[in-house]
Formats: structure tokens, sequence, C-alpha cells
């Protein structure tokens, strides 16, 4: 069929990512995707997935899982690396290798067969990296002496055999794809690995910054050029006073909205709406405002002193009211923070209907991510009116008694999320002008690893397995969709989250607050983040014997000192059974009760972050023991 790659003659998009689906462009990376209309999954009406989105990309994801079928593997028989010890994966015999093919350098990963499949015939192999490829990089790829559940070596994929053997003629349909191969197995023979035994190999190039956060950069910069240094217009729409008997934290709530710019082609930027482009590729203002809705909690505290900024990303498909939720009020009150939230738009209350209609055609997703994308830049303007002369500080109801502020405009703005706060607050915080320290609670990046893992995705899971039934396709789709989502949450922005900081952003601090055995974040996508961004972790994390991983927290650096001026995690225990080892979520009384609410409702974590939001400085709450939390009741 166009648009396949022969290599391996088991299904067309495989394997996955592929330079073999680009073709030579003038971008960073020198390719655009190419992937066509008809080799793309179709749904159970079928209809392919429309590649466009896809095809203005420059490269595949930094966090791409690597997805090929490899029918009658074992990975056990072959020696391939587990979840649970990653660092088997860089011995020198290992059946899998990954190599940047700029500096050589092999990659660690992870592998593992879909545990979802019950039909071997359609099980994925998936390659996971233990963190994340660089940007702008090619990668080759080669898998080697695979073997079967008896130990007995598999075959060589015909097709793949034959461009392994003599030049083929240049009228040979397969000429094209030995050439390209050749350079890959150049590359990898620079790394020590032949082709005796060699199974498959492919590359793959990494898309670049531009291609990434470009249009999300565009958007910052356009609206804060509108700005001209002032404020957004905001409104104040309620006001609650609460008396100390009703509430000790808070003194007072306000809601409103503010207005941004609508880079969204639909009025007022509704769900289903797409990113208004220009002939570049770039979005560009609709010409109408829309109205982003923020809340706010202000401490009681700040009568007495004013409070230190901080915005709030609220969790899956919530909403921005989730700022009134009794552990952001605690950690307010406790800690003198004026919290103020909006909603990520794209994956908020308002958007639960149109994100379940889009399983049924994935030609749509980018509706989803592209609001996501506007919703980054409406929390970069909020953050700009809580901190602006003119901003919320120059309304009474942020203002004392006496007319004083109540907000400390002078302190640095901070970000403070959870959950999916966590995971599209990794992305606000490297965009972000203004904010410099950050927490990130319950967090991780990379949907393409994180649904198959979560307990929140089983409603999504079972309207996915009525439009794309079939396993193998599924895995694809998932990829596929990392490379929207890589535009509007952390793995897509994790390279320049904290040193390399993106253009009109300062470099960042950053905390990562885990859950051990959190039922719906996978931890093990917090590890590849810690790895990519260079967090150091406490140690020790956990208690011997609770992690199943041969090296716990395999490539993370521990802290070296207390207190540590820079990027960390810290792993948070309240007794949870470690998570499967598999790419399914924690079902099943084995797994004992959810760690996801954990971490924000111990009061010791809640100190432990309030220092690092003021200062950008882990302070130790832990001692020389894993850090406890209690259950939340």
């Amino acid at each position: 069929m166009p648009g396949c790659d022969p290599i391996a003659g088991t299904a067309c998009l495989l394997p996955f990512p592929n330079d073999w689906f680009t073709t030579a462009a003038r971008t960073r990376t020198g390719l655009k995707v190419n992937l066509a209309a008809e080799a793309m999954p179709r749904n159970a009406a079928g209809t392919p997935i429309d590649p466009a989105q896809w095809n203005a990309a420059d490269g595949f994801s930094p966090g791409s899982m690597l997805l090929a079928h490899v029918p009658g593997l074992d990975l056990g028989r072959s020696g391939a690396a587990p979840v649970t010890d990653i660092g088997w994966s860089l011995r020198r015999d290992a059946p899998i290798v990954i190599v940047d093919t700029r500096t050589g350098e092999r990659w660690p990963y992870w592998a593992e067969l879909d545990a979802n499949a019950t039909d071997p015939a359609r099980r994925a192999l998936i390659v996971r990296p233990a963190k994340n490829f660089r940007e702008g990089h090619r990668y080759a790829v080669a898998l080697r002496n695979l073997k079967n559940a008896a130990g007995e070596k598999l075959p060589v994929p015909g097709t793949f055999a034959r461009l392994l053997g003599e030049r083929l003629p240049s009228g040979d349909p397969l000429a094209a794809r030995q050439r390209a191969l050749r350079r890959t197995l150049g590359d990898l023979s620079r790394a020590g690995v032949d082709t005796r035994g060699l199974h498959l190999a492919w590359e793959f190039t990494v898309a670049s910054e531009q291609g990434i956060a470009g249009p999300v950069l565009s958007m910052r910069d356009q609206a804060l050029r509108a700005l001209r240094g002032r404020s957004p217009e905001f409104t104040v729409t309620g006001v609650t006073d609460l008396p100390p008997e009703r509430d000790p934290h808070i003194a007072r709530e306000v809601s409103g909205e503010i207005e941004v710019p609508n880079f969204l082609d639909e009025p007022g930027g509704p769900p289903g709406s797409n990113l208004n482009r220009g002939p570049d590729g770039l979005p560009r203002p609709l010409g109408d405002t829309l109205k982003a809705q923020y809340q706010c909690v202000i401490p009681r505290s700040a009568l007495t002193r004013p409070a230190h900024p901080s915005l709030y990303g609220h969790g899956l498909l919530g909403r921005a009211t989730e700022v009134r939720a009794g552990n952001v009020r605690a950690m307010a009150g406790e800690h003198n923070f004026v919290f103020c939230a909006t909603k990520w738009i794209g994956m908020s209350d308002e958007d639960v209907q149109h994100v379940a209609g889009v399983f049924g055609d994935f030609s749509r997703f980018g509706t989803v991510t592209d609001r996501l994308q506007q919703s980054l830049v409406n929390f970069v303007l909020l953050g700009r009116a809580m901190i602006g002369k003119d901003g919320l500080a120059s309304h009474e109801v942020f203002q004392d008694g006496e007319g004083r502020s109540l907000i400390d405009r002078r302190a640095g703005l901070a970000f403070d999320g959870n959950s999916q706060g966590g995971i599209a607050g990794g992305a606000l915080v490297a965009v972000s002008p203004d904010v410099r320290n950050a927490v990130l609670g319950v967090p991780g990046m990379n949907y393409s690893t994180l649904l198959n893992r979560s307990v929140d995705f089983q409603p999504f899971q079972q309207l996915m397995d009525q439009s794309y039934p079939d396993k193998l396709t599924q895995q694809l789709c998932f990829a596929l969709l990392q490379m929207l989502w890589d535009r509007a949450e952390a793995n897509g922005y994790a390279q320049h989250m904290t040193g390399d900081p993106l253009p009109g952003s300062p470099k960042h601090r950053v905390l990562l607050h885990v859950a051990f055995g959190d039922h719906q974040v996978a931890t093990v996508t917090a590890e590849v983040e810690a790895r990519t961004i260079g967090a150091r972790i406490h140690r020790p994390a956990l208690d011997e014997g609770r992690s199943p991983d041969v090296a716990p927290f395999w490539g993370i650096r521990p802290l070296p000192d207390w207190p540590y001026p820079g990027s960390a995690i810290i792993v948070w225990d309240s007794g949870t059974p470690a998570p499967p080892t598999t790419n399914t979520p924690p079902l099943g009384p084995e797994y004992g009760r959810d760690s996801h609410e954990d971490p924000r409702h111990d009061p010791d974590a809640r100190t432990q972050k309030a220092y690092f939001l003021r200062h950008g400085v882990v302070v130790d709450v832990c001692g020389d023991a894993p850090c406890l939390a209690d259950p939340v009741p």
C-alpha cells in the first residue's frame, strides 16, 4: 500500500516513529512528517485519520513510544530490559538498542508487550525512553537476537532480510528503502551494533523546539505585545467574604474573567475549535476576545501581610473552582499564598462531551490539544494580572479596608498544580515568562504512557474499543496522539522546563511531588520527567522492599545536601502497594487504596512546597527516612 514502510511487512505504519514517513523540507530538522491518508488507522466506520495536523510537524515526539510488531516475541527469553530494570537496557548485548546518531550515546529505555492485547498476533512491542529524546536529534533503533517462549531465535522478516542482502538494482521497488537503511546500519555499526542477528532496524528524527513549542510561544508573544506592559483587562463577577468561624484559612473568594486574545478559529473559542492558523502555520488572533474565567482564594493571613501570588492548575477534566478545595485552602492559609486558577480549556469540565466524541474519530483530536494550547496563554495572562500594578491588586476586592494590596506583587509569581495540573503545568512553567519556581503535584507526562496505566482512562478505553477495536491499532493511535499532545503538555516541553529555557522564559526550578502507587497518574512517567529535567531525588526514597525495581529510581541522582537550591523529585509513601509492571491500570484489591490525593493533604509536604515556591530551595521535612504521608480518609 502507498505510504507504508515495507521493511517489516506486518502493519502499514510500523515500525513507528520512522523517518521513512518524512520528506525533505525547509524546517529546523530538514524534514517534515509525511503520513499518507490511506496509511492512517481507520475507525470502525472505515474512516482514516486525517494526517494534516501531523504532517505539519518537523519530526516525532521527544517522548516517542517506539512501536514494532514482532509475532512470537518473548521479551524475557530475549533478555530485554523491563520497566523494573532500566539499567539493563544499556548492556553491550542488549537485544534492543537505541543510539543517538549525533552523539553516539546509547539511550536508556524499557520494553514491554501490550498487556491489553488478548490476541498474541496483534500484540505490539512497545519500547519507551527512560528519559526524553533530544529535540532535533536522529535516533537509530536495532532489534536483534530476538527469541520466542521456547528460547528459539525468531526468523528475520523476509523483506528486511532482502534489504540486508546484495545491493538491489535501481528499478527494484525496495531499492530506495535499502538506500535509506544503509545510513541506519552505518550509525548502528559505529555504535558497535553489526548486522549479525539483526531482526529489524530503522531511524527517526525528533521534532525541533520550534516545531513543538513554536505555536504557543508565538501566541504568548503576540498576547504580551498587545498588553504593552499593562495587565490584561479583567472583571470581578463574584465575591464571598468568609468569617473565621466558617473558614480559618480563607478570608475571601473572588471570581471573574480576564480578556485574552482568541487564537482559536471560532468566536469565543468553544469546544471543537482549532487554532486559527495563518499561511505560515502559526496561530493568529481571530479578532475577538476570549473571556477566561478565573477563581481566586485570599488567605486570612494576607490581611496582616500581603500574600505570595501563585497560579493553581486543576486536575483531569476539572474546573477552576478546584482552587477552593480543602488542601489548597490549607496551603494558602498556612503559608500565606493567594492562589488563582483558570481552566485548562481543551481538557476541562466543559470539554468532557467533546473529548468523548473525539474518541470516535481521531481526525478531530487537534481540537483538544489546540484549545489546551490556548489555555497556556490564558494562564500566562492570568499570571500577569496577578503581578501587574494595574492588575488584580488594583481592585478593591484584592485590597484591605485601607486600600493596601493583599497580593505581594514584588514576590515572584509561582505555580502549583496537581494531577492534570502537574502534567499541563509542566508546559506552562516552560513557556511562562514570570514563573520561576513551580511545584508539580502527583505529576507525570506523556499521555501515550499514562492512558493505559490510569484508572481514569477506563470510560474512554470503552469508547476507543468501539471505534478502534484492534489493539495494535490502538497503540499506534496513542503514538500519533502524543505528537499533538506534545504541544500542550510537559512531554513536549521537558527539555526546557528547568535549565535550558525557551526564548522569553527564565530558568525555572521545579519540585515534583509523587504519590507512590498512584492509581491515576503513573509514577514511572514522573521518573522519566525527573531524568529529563535533571531533578535530584531524596534518598532513601522508599523503605526497603517497597519498590519492585532492581535499582529503584535508576538514573536519578540523589540530593547532595539540605537545603538544595534546584529541581527535585520527592516520593511520598502512604502505604499503597506498587503499581502494575505492565501497561495496565492498578485495578483490583491487590493495589489497595489510591494514594493520588495524599501528598497535597500532608502538612509536611505543604511546608516543603511553600518554601520551594518562595525560594526555589528544597528543604528537609523527612530527615534521613523516606517521606511518609498519612492516607486521606
